[in-house]
């Protein structure tokens, strides 16, 4: 049985980091840090505009000499953000993360945001399914199960 985005949700919690568009990158690095996340999604009211992840910052930021106190979100944020379905599985979810070259999806349902994943959430979820499988092979094999 396949794991879905909204089984990884479940067991992760719905938690989403966010901040405003107007907010300095310098808050952004905080909720980094405060929160030990890689990415905060960029927020108008409820409405998804953008995402910032330390990839982000680095190049816009770091390599541009900017200075992330005088810096808006909206000029370093990723506007073009890859979403996805509760509905999809993980395996899909990390095809689309290496095709797009991104390691954050945000979950949606319709419009509204209900959760996000990292690429080190998904790889634990394949882990923990293929130690299962194994698992339950070895008591086939032994004669346990």
């Amino acid at each position: 049985m396949q794991t879905t985005i909204g089984d990884l949700l479940k067991r992760k919690g719905g938690v989403v980091r966010s901040v405003r568009a107007n907010n300095s990158v310098f808050e952004v690095v905080h909720q980094f840090i405060e929160h030990n996340v890689g990415a905060v999604l960029v927020m108008d009211g409820a409405q998804l505009i953008g995402i910032v992840s330390e990839r982000d910052v680095a190049r816009n930021i770091v390599l541009e000499t900017k200075t992330e106190r005088e810096t808006a979100v909206t000029e370093i944020m990723t506007k073009d953000v890859v979403c996805v379905r509760p509905e999809a599985s993980v395996e899909e979810c990390l095809a689309l993360m290496t095709n797009k070259r991104v390691r954050h999806l945000p979950v949606t349902e319709g419009s509204r945001v209900i959760g996000i994943v990292s690429i080190g959430d998904l790889v634990n979820a394949m882990l923990s399914q293929k130690q299962f499988v194994i698992e339950q092979l070895e008591g086939y094999i032994t004669g346990r199960v």
